[in-house]
C-alpha cells in the first residue's frame, strides 16, 4: 500500500510539473520537464530526508539522555535506533524522516529539549518512532519535497504577475493553481488517520499516554502563540503543524484538531 501511494504521489507530481514546462515552453519545455522531474524524482527518492533536515538547519543531536529514550523505544518497536538530530528553533516540535526504517531520522527543536518535561518528551519521540515504524515517513518526506517545490513555483508565478503585461500574464495563470493543487495531492496521499494512529502507536510504545497528551497540549498552545515562518508543505511532517492557521500553510493541513488526538489519547489512558 505504501509502495503504491509512492508511487502515485510521485507521478502526480511529475505530471505538475509537465503541465509547468508545457505551460512555459511548449513541447521544448514539457521535454525539458520531464528530464528535470526524473532527476528531481530519483535525487528526491535518495535523498529527501538530507534536503527536509537541511531546510531548517538541522545538526547531528549529542544528548546522552535522549538518546537513551530513543534506543529504548526503537527497542520496544522493533526497529533499528534512528539518528538524532536538533534544530535550532525555540518552538517545541518534532518529526521523522528518511524512506524507510533502515534510513530513518529523528529531528527535535532546541524548544522541545529546553521546555518540555523528559516524561513528555519521551512520549514525543514515540509518536515519531511510530511513525517510522508504521512506514509513513517515506511518503510524508517525498511529500514534503515535491510539494514544496511546486509551491514554491506557484509563489513565484503569483509574485511574476505583477511585473508582467497583460498578455503574458496569462501564460503564468496556470500556475497559480499548482499551489491548491499540490496541497490536495499530499492531502490525499497522507491520511490524517496516520496521526491518530502514530499517537496510540507511541503512546503504547512508552506507556504514558497522558504525557503524549500534555505535550500535544503544550506545543499546539506554542505554535498558536509563536508560527514559525519556512515552507508551508513540511508542515505535514511536525507532530503539530508550527505555521500560522491563517496562513497559506492552512491548504497542506493534514492534522486532526489536537482536541481530538488529546481525546482520543485520554481515552486510551481510561483503558490502560
Amino acid at each position: 500500500m505504501a509502495f503504491l501511494r509512492t508511487v502515485l504521489l510521485l507521478g502526480l507530481l511529475t505530471g505538475m510539473f509537465l503541465a509547468v514546462g508545457y505551460a512555459l515552453g511548449g513541447i521544448a519545455g514539457m521535454s525539458a520537464a520531464l528530464i528535470f522531474a526524473g532527476l528531481m524524482n530519483f535525487f528526491a527518492y535518495w535523498h529527501s530526508d538530507r534536503i527536509v533536515l537541511a531546510m531548517y538547519g538541522a545538526k547531528p543531536l549529542s544528548d546522552s539522555e535522549i538518546e537513551a529514550m530513543v534506543e529504548k523505544l526503537a527497542k520496544e518497536a522493533r526497529i533499528p535506533v534512528p539518528k538524532l538530530f536538533i534544530a535550532e528553533l525555540r518552538v517545541p516540535n518534532a518529526f521523522a524522516t528518511g524512506r524507510n526504517p533502515e534510513h530513518a531520522a529523528i529531528c527535535v527543536t532546541r524548544g522541545l529539549v529546553e521546555l518540555l518535561e523528559r516524561d513528555e518528551i519521551e512520549a514525543v519521540l514515540s509518536h515519531e518512532i511510530a511513525h517510522i515504524k508504521n512506514r509513513d515517513t517515506l511518503v510524508s518526506t517525498l511529500a514534503a519535497t515535491l510539494g514544496g517545490a511546486i509551491s514554491y513555483l506557484a509563489q513565484i508565478a503569483w509574485f511574476s504577475l505583477f511585473g508582467e503585461d497583460e498578455r503574458e500574464a496569462i501564460f503564468l495563470l496556470p500556475l497559480l493553481v499548482l499551489a491548491p493543487l499540490a496541497a490536495t495531492i499530499i492531502q490525499l496521499a497522507i491520511s490524517r488517520g496516520r496521526e491518530f494512529l502514530a499517537d496510540r502507536t507511541g503512546a503504547m510504545l512508552c506507556k504514558k499516554p497522558l504525557s503524549l497528551a500534555s505535550a500535544l497540549r503544550k506545543i499546539s498552545g506554542i505554535a498558536e502563540a509563536n508560527p514559525l515562518r519556512g515552507n508551508f508543505a513540511t508542515s505535514h511532517l511536525w507532530i503539530v503543524n508550527p505555521f500560522s492557521s491563517d496562513s497559506f500553510a492552512k491548504l497542506f493541513s493534514t492534522h486532526p484538531p489536537v482536541e481530538e488526538r488529546i481525546k482520543k489519547l485520554e481515552e486510551l489512558a481510561e483503558k490502560l
